[in-house]
């Protein structure tokens, strides 16, 4: 699969208020994304709480959702990491059936040099059996992909065929998008911007909100696809309040709050991360029900 068009939702990963997972939750969620309309899924990314998950836990949650979701979406599966030789270890073993793609963050923590980022993918790229969506957020790794890295890679290597650019920069994003190969693809990383990526030709989003509002993000992002920019900007200042209230205090405890709150799963997550403040819980919750987002 090379089209990663639309929208795509890093999924949580629900847990039990012991730790484990609780998979009645993530069937729950997969039902709710798919007749949400969402494009793909994205299986144990950031959202998903990846780095407290075992490598067993990670290959079962993979196979719940693609017993579940039978076909009927693609699904895209996190392999990163920031020891190369792991990572492509990994892939050499990786069961690929049924998976579309792989979604990679650049190398974290180790501050790599362009060519250090370069040589990694390179080496992935020899070892993946399914396409690659590099990921850039240097928020959390603490080095960023620069344009030119992004687009010689994009040259490069076939199977590299997307960015997931979390980068928050629009003029950043903006120069991907301006020098890149024809069919290579740029995805919003940042549900905010997603509107207007799309207006200077990002292809749509990897998105935390459309876990909670499949229906109303997908909207929006088909609206803009399809250069009805008119009629997908309301729905953008809709859910722009409760998209800067759900990262107020890091993601995903504000997801997971509104999934409590629809009935979806709970707001568990392994530390060391944590549900939300009852003063953001209170602010989402207020913000929800003034917006009709969402009725239970």
């Amino acid at each position: 699969m090379r089209d990663f068009n639309g929208l795509g939702v890093a999924m949580v990963t629900p847990f039990n208020a012991d730790g484990s997972i609780d998979y009645a939750g993530l069937k729950r969620l997969t039902e709710h994304l798919i007749k949400g309309g969402v494009d793909y899924f994205v299986v144990q990314g950031t959202t998903g709480e990846s780095p407290t998950l075992t490598q067993d836990e990670k290959r079962s949650v993979l196979d719940f959702v693609l017993e579940v979701n039978n076909g009927r979406k693609p699904v895209v599966f996190g392999i990163g990491g920031n020891n190369t030789r792991v990572v492509c270890e990994t892939l050499d073993k990786f069961d690929a059936k049924g998976v579309s793609g792989i979604l990679s963050v650049s190398p974290y923590y180790n501050k790599p040099t362009q060519q250090g980022i370069y040589e990694h993918y390179k080496a992935i790229s020899e070892h993946s059996p399914v396409s690659i969506i590099l990921y850039n957020v240097p928020g959390r790794t603490g080095s960023s992909i620069s344009p030119s890295t992004t687009v010689r890679l994009a040259s490069d290597f076939k199977n590299i065929v997307a960015v997931k650019e979390a980068c928050g920069n629009i003029e950043q994003i903006e120069e991907i998008i301006a020098i890149k190969p024809a069919d290579f693809q740029v995805i919003s990383g940042d549900d905010g911007l997603t509107l207007p990526l799309i207006s200077l030709g990002a292809v749509g989003v990897i998105s935390v909100v459309g876990n909670a509002f499949p229906a109303q993000f997908s909207k929006m992002v088909h609206q803009a696809l399809f250069g009805q920019l008119h009629d997908a900007r309301p729905i953008h200042f809709k859910l722009r309040k409760i998209t800067q209230l759900l990262f107020k205090e890091g993601n995903p405890g504000g997801i997971k709050e509104v999934l409590k709150h629809m009935g979806i799963c709970d707001n568990h997550m392994r530390l060391p991360l944590y549900p939300v403040s009852e003063e953001t819980r209170q602010l989402i919750y207020r913000e929800i029900a003034e917006s009709e987002l969402i009725h239970v």
